[in-house]
């Protein structure tokens, strides 16, 4: 059972609501969830999601989600983070830009040549081929993306890509969506061809025959016609984007002529 509670939201706009359900039973007893509804009715459940539907209209960096009120003193502590954030990078440190994937690096198990350097002149030093190469990977990592779907900012889950009826899955778990996140994976990471699995003996035994650096599929071939088509594609989007560009362009003049005539008549 569960216990709703609706209240006007004084810190926002007039017209929004503050709902907080509060658990009755279960494990979680005792624990609530807040969600504010604007004037129309839509429902957010987190302060991103209030902050790009609002945009500049109001002002949320001090505002807290939970209690539904403006926080001076919380908006203080995030500009004095801000700044030493800032600071650390002056100061040489580097931004948090990884956009490394979900994959363990596994440590090799096979026996590694030694080279002991001294300093006689005649003494070569030979390279670690085998080192100086990527780390190992598990196999079938990518399956760790199995279920991950992209979503708007209401949270509606986004409709994925429909691949080519020529590409196929390799593996134990050969779906369409783990298929395409493999894919999508290789594209992200590496900067060699992707050609897919070119060995019959990948299909037989994929844990023996796997080729790593190549994602999960049959080998397959990019014809010409698949090629138009994509540009085709991509040329139908830029085209979307440039009229939604110049309608938002000619809605947002429209918007500061009225508010100059309302402010000339006012």
């Amino acid at each position: 059972m569960m216990e709703k509670k609706r209240s006007d939201c004084p810190a926002l706009p007039p017209g929004w609501k503050k709902e907080e359900v509060i658990r009755k039973s279960g494990l979680s007893a005792g624990k609530s969830d807040v969600y504010y509804y604007s004037p129309s009715g839509k429902k957010f459940r987190s302060k991103p999601q209030l902050s790009r539907y609002l945009g500049n209209k109001v002002d949320l960096g001090c505002f807290d989600f939970r209690t539904g009120k403006m926080m001076p003193g919380k908006l203080q502590k995030s500009k004095q983070r801000l700044r030493h954030d800032a600071l650390s990078l002056a100061k040489g440190g580097k931004p948090d830009l990884n956009t490394a994937l979900p994959i363990r690096q596994t440590a090799s198990i096979f026996k590694q040549p030694v080279t002991k350097v001294t300093s006689h002149p005649g003494n070569k030093v030979k390279a670690d081929l085998q080192r100086a190469s990527e780390q190992p990977r598990q196999l079938f990592w990518e399956r760790r993306l199995k279920g991950l779907q992209p979503s708007d900012v209401t949270e509606e889950v986004l409709r994925t890509m429909d691949l080519p009826k020529g590409l196929q899955g390799v593996g134990p778990d050969s779906s369409g969506d783990t298929l395409l996140s493999a894919i999508a994976s290789a594209l992200h990471m590496s900067s060699t061809p992707i050609t897919g699995q070119t060995t019959a003996a990948a299909e037989k035994n994929p844990a023996i025959w796997l080729n790593t650096s190549q994602p999960l599929c049959r080998a397959f071939t990019v014809t010409d016609e698949e090629i138009r088509e994509q540009e085709l594609k991509v040329y139908r989007a830029r085209r979307s984007l440039e009229d939604a560009l110049m309608a938002d362009g000619l809605a947002r003049a429209a918007e500061n002529t009225r508010e100059l005539l309302e402010g000339e008549t006012a």
